[in-house]
């Protein structure tokens, strides 16, 4: 009688933890977005204790890696580690003809927020040559305006980049400034190609933008 009455508890046991199981799925934490202030982009003038003083550009670009959240170093470009690159108003991807990784870009139109998955309709495109790029480098043509007047670069309001990684995975990157400390409204006293960006990175592989 023993017996039975600790194999009936072990039974009950099982089947309140398998009900409760159905009834309570895994809940799923939601992604967050990360924002990086002032990525330098081969900048051709710094800020230092005495003023501006001009240094002269590399020429190279400045690699970043989304799963990672860090600039990758220059050696490694020719691999899959990085995601996408900044060169004064250029961004590249890391896929293509001439890359090594599986990436490619789509030029989104929408806000943020409100992109919560690659759109049906993405086509994406890649960097042919370093006058082919996925994003064009061309004022109201890729992610930035250019006013002559004022020689100012601007984000184009409500243009996401959908990123397709150089692993094959996904994010969605929103550029909020060109200029370091990203002034509200810059001047030509700012200093250009410092890069602040937010974005989102999809670590499981699927086109879930949220």
């Amino acid at each position: 009688m023993r017996t039975y009455h600790v194999l009936l508890a072990v039974c009950l046991g099982t089947a309140f933890i398998s009900c409760n199981s159905e009834d309570n799925p895994a809940v799923v934490t939601p992604l967050t977005a990360t924002t990086v202030r002032d990525l330098a982009a081969d900048p051709t003038s710094m800020t230092s204790t005495s003023g501006q003083q001009p240094v002269a550009a590399t020429g190279k670009f400045t690699l970043f890696s989304f799963k990672d959240n860090k600039q990758i170093a220059n050696t490694d470009s020719a691999t899959n580690k990085w995601d996408v690159g900044f060169r004064g108003t250029m961004i590249i991807v890391n896929g293509g003809s001439i890359r090594t990784g599986q990436g490619g870009a789509y030029i989104h139109t929408g806000t943020f927020d409100e992109t919560t998955t690659v759109p049906a309709s993405a086509t994406f495109a890649q960097d042919q040559s370093a006058t082919q790029l996925a994003i064009t480098a061309s004022s109201g043509k890729g992610w930035y305006n250019y006013e002559p007047t004022t020689n100012i670069i601007s984000s184009i309001p409500g243009k996401v980049l959908i990123i397709r990684t150089g692993d094959g995975k996904y994010a969605k990157m929103e550029i909020l400034s060109y200029y370091q400390g990203a002034p509200t409204t810059p001047t030509s006293a700012n200093v250009a190609r410092y890069y602040t960006f937010r974005y989102l990175y999809q670590p499981d592989g699927s086109q879930i933008l949220k």
